[in-house]
């Protein structure tokens, strides 16, 4: 089994908003791009497309991704395919595909597990874990909404909204 590309990472202290998207697959919105201003700090869970898209969202905030399975090429390789975030006193891993959190391999403690992969969105809690999928901020996929979420860490326990936008 090929060991996952793993990076860790300290977010600066002061993050209250972070703007959460995936699947993007080389569109990012100008619904979605007003959705995210005003984070102070942006995930991409994924499946990107285009490093344009990462640029895009560097004009907003700092930006965390990981690789996709869509993802592909120098640019795309140079991305890890999970990130551990330390936001204050909160762990959010972030990786593409949720079903890559069952190898034990990858546990370790988060308050927050951010994915994309399913184009579904949601948000969960397992276990007091915080699972949220934003879903496609990207091209539509069969009759599944497009939609970007957002995270909040306010001093209380880790909340998220997922917001959809109208395909057009």
């Amino acid at each position: 089994m090929r060991r996952p590309n793993i990076q860790r990472v300290e977010v600066a202290a002061g993050v209250r908003r972070i703007g959460l998207v995936s699947d993007t697959h080389g569109l990012l919105r100008p619904a979605v791009l007003a959705w995210l201003a005003g984070s102070d700090h942006i995930i991409h869970a994924g499946d990107i497309g285009d490093p344009d898209i990462l640029a895009a969202l560097l004009g907003i905030a700092p930006v965390t991704a990981v690789r996709g399975n869509n993802d592909h090429g120098p640019w795309a390789e140079a991305l890890a395919e999970h990130v551990w975030l330390a936001v204050g006193g909160v762990n959010i891993h972030v990786l593409h595909d949720l079903a890559e959190r069952a190898d034990g391999a990858l546990d370790a403690p988060a308050q927050v597990v951010v994915c994309g992969h399913s184009h579904k969105p949601a948000v969960d809690a397992f276990d007091d874990v915080l699972v949220v999928n934003p879903g496609s901020a990207g091209p539509r996929r069969f009759r599944l909404p497009i939609a970007a979420g957002a995270l909040w860490l306010d001093g209380g326990a880790p909340r998220a909204v997922i917001q959809q936008f109208d395909p057009d």
